[in-house]
């Protein structure tokens, strides 16, 4: 493949193996075949005097390329990969009658120079070359376009989370020559897991494993994921680690920089303004940087050679995009994995159904350590349920256990104690009075509801449940259901009052805190935003577990278990004393696996569950958004697969007054509804591309309506 100097030049023309991956994305393009063109105007260029463009213009009916002349003048710098202005209007790039229309000027890449175009009538010509610097690969273009099919979106929306955006100050600054590859790392803690050795040696030795990794609880995850980074490295190629947020994207870099020494690694992350990110970003695509720690936007970074690509806590929602057309990291690494054949490893403290499934499929290999290692590096986990708070009487007067109460006067002696407390505002759920199950629909098994505390119906379908013969539990046949605790209690004033001798320290949305002290102190914080102790945490509590059990959601019981154990983790092992004890009813499933730390099984549990009753990821699914009656006929005229089940549409509840619009979020003053459509596996593709084929339809003919559509939609209820 061609390489670059590290300098802001032309590039070098492309070998055999990336023109094959121009030419496969130029024919999913559909650009439709035709005589060669004419092209009336200034000189040409007289080598390959045609561009083919794609124009920076989401719009799904436009997500092809479109050829352009290239006047003599530009022939140099109008390179593939190169950002350009073109006229683009009613006729795009093309000439009728002799007469170039009218339209804008608009940004665009050019993906290819070729000796003719297919279309038969004339061509405009390139306006302009915004900079010679090539800013888009072939493997990055075969990338987006897999993306946006996987999606159901457009090309141009791909390439604009791809590309960022050009500061010219950063372009005019040249890059660093690269360092030469530094020796295989030794293994030091990844020893604690069977398999961690033998995978660090297949990564130096230029393979390609893959690994759904289960990291022991401790501070040492970020060393560990170095170290994979530096084997890659060692093999003379490159590396990409995603992780949820720039608190985590610190200890990351903090850990490479240790073992590598600066200048080997970029970290690519919003928090570092525009000029910063963009010189790192070049830096990277200049080949002067061979490894990349960064948050979400960094899982298209231009790496060369990848040798591993890594994803840290995929279970994370900030791991899902919420720009158009909604990729997941974990989704878009995978497909990196495939097309440039390089590592694979997705690492998290907990498990996720995704994970167990690629595990359960052979995709990739588990990388877990043994139950002796789990129980000398987990802490003492001990829980406090309904019944027993009912007994307690310090618990109705302090609203804190006795246990829990114990636990942290014990844990202060020692060092701080963490306080995990839910965020306010979750809504509701239904469960079984008698076994706490939730409640699902006869029909779709969807989630049961009653927003209005009378009338009972499903959240997927619509479906309402009659009073008779009613609703019955399929676990254990009970009748009665209960809705659950929402809500977060005021837990760092009470805890004042409690400790009136100790520091409390809180850590929530307004202000995170990073880390703290190893002194007695207690520190209060929502899920995520717990910070790192110094030594680790002597005790925790995870209070008011109801709330997080009680999100209208497919994966609460998962994000539960992933926020109880993200916390945990930060608490010392229990041969060291630590202790963490979570207020939760024992006999439910998520709070089992935490007391005995077993991620994996809950998650394989769950699947099980999923494979059963239909729901993904062992099925596919798409949520279609927008007005009723909009959504009702999109679907009916979607020309979707036989076998798609459609669910819905149902209301979507509006925004809490007062609440910042977020992306998704319906206009201002409009009622929105939402309808799920679910295909079994093997039709995921087929859905896709009906879902795109009837918006690109819809948008030909100048629908003016908003219809939104998410593949594989996070919050389904």
């Amino acid at each position: 493949m061609s390489r670059e100097d590290g300098s802001a030049g032309q590039e070098e023309p492309a070998a055999p193996e990336q023109l094959a991956l121009i030419r496969d994305a130029v024919r999913r393009a559909n650009v439709p075949r035709a005589k060669p063109r004419t092209w009336r105007g200034a000189a040409l260029a007289d080598e390959l005097p045609v561009a083919r463009v794609v124009v920076n213009k989401g719009v799904l009916h436009l997500d092809q390329f479109f050829d352009y002349a290239v006047p003599k003048e530009l022939a140099a710098d109008a390179q593939p990969g190169v950002r350009v202005r073109i006229r683009f209007g009613a006729g795009g790039s093309r000439v009728r009658q002799g007469r170039r229309e009218g339209g804008g000027l608009i940004d665009g890449f050019i993906v290819e120079r070729r000796a003719e175009s297919d279309y038969s009538g004339a061509l405009a010509a390139l306006a302009s070359v915004v900079s010679p610097e090539p800013v888009l690969s072939p493997e990055a273009l075969a990338l987006a376009r897999d993306v946006a099919d996987r999606y159901a979106g457009s090309l141009a929306d791909v390439l604009q989370l791809a590309v960022p955006p050009r500061n010219a100050r950063a372009e005019g600054r040249p890059s660093a020559p690269p360092l030469p590859p530094p020796p295989p790392p030794e293994p030091e803690t990844w020893r604690r897991y069977p398999s961690g050795p033998e995978f660090l040696r297949a990564l130096a030795a230029g393979g390609s494993p893959r690994a759904a990794w289960t990291a022991l609880p401790g501070p040492h995850w970020p060393d560990e994921l170095a170290r994979a980074v530096a084997a890659a490295l060692a093999s003379g190629r490159g590396a990409l680690v995603v992780v949820p947020d720039g608190r985590r994207v610190a200890r990351v870099d903090e850990a490479l920089t240790a073992l590598l020494g600066p200048g080997r690694h970029a970290v690519l992350t919003a928090e570092s303004g525009p000029e910063k990110r963009y010189g790192q970003w070049l830096a990277v695509r200049r080949g002067s940087v061979r490894a990349v720690v960064g948050t979400r936007a960094a899982m298209f970074a231009p790496v060369r050679d990848l040798g591993l690509v890594a994803v840290w806590d995929d279970g994370d929602p900030s791991h899902s995009d919420d720009h158009a057309p909604f990729p997941h990291v974990r989704e878009v690494l995978e497909l990196r994995s495939r097309n440039e054949s390089c590592g694979f490893l997705l690492g998290s403290l907990s498990c996720t159904v995704e994970s167990a499934q690629l595990v359960a499929g052979g995709w990739a290999r588990p990388l877990r350590a043994s139950r002796e290692q789990v129980r000398a590096a987990a802490p003492r986990i001990r829980t406090v349920g309904d019944e027993q708070l009912g007994r307690d009487g310090a618990a109705r007067a302090a609203r804190l256990p006795t246990l829990a109460w114990e636990t942290v006067r014990d844990g202060l002696k020692d060092g701080p104690v963490l306080v995990q407390v839910p965020r306010r505002g979750y809504v509701p759920r239904l469960a079984c009075e008698r076994c706490r199950a939730p409640a699902r629909c006869a029909h779709c098994s969807g989630p049961l509801q009653a927003p209005d505390e009378r009338a009972l119906g499903c959240g997927w379908c619509g479906r309402e449940v009659p009073p008779r013969p009613g609703w019955h539990c399929l676990a254990c046949g009970g009748t009665r259901l209960r809705a659950r605790v929402v809500g977060a209690r005021r837990t760092a004033e009470e805890l004042g009052r409690t400790f009136p001798a100790v520091p409390v320290r809180t850590s929530g949305r307004d202000h995170v805190l990073d880390s703290v002290p190893g002194r007695p102190a207690l520190v209060v914080s929502t899920p995520g935003a717990e910070p790192v102790a110094d030594g680790g945490y002597a005790a925790a509590l995870l209070l008011d577990g109801w709330a997080m059990l009680g999100r209208p959601d497919l994966r609460s019981s998962e994000e539960a278990l992933r926020r109880w154990t993200d916390a945990a983790a930060l608490v010392r092992g229990g041969p060291e004393g630590g202790t963490v004890v979570i207020v939760a009813e024992p006999t439910l499933r998520p709070v089992q696996a935490l007391v005995r730390w077993d991620p994996v099984g809950h998650a394989e549990r769950e699947l099980a569950d999923r494979a059963e009753l239909g729901f993904p990821p062992v099925s596919r699914m798409a949520a279609v958004t927008g007005r009723t009656d909009t959504v009702d006929a999109f679907v009916a005229g979607a020309g979707l697969p036989p076998e798609t089940e459609v669910l819905g549409p149902v209301p979507l509840p509006e925004p809490p007054a007062g609440r910042p619009r977020r992306p998704g979020d319906p206009p201002v003053g409009e009622s929105w509804s939402r309808a799920l459509l679910r295909v079994p596996p093997g039709s995921g593709a087929a859905l896709a591309r009906a879902l795109k084929a009837a918006r690109a339809a819809r948008t030909a003919r100048g629908g003016t309506d908003q219809v939104r559509i998410r593949i594989d939609p996070l919050d389904i209820g």
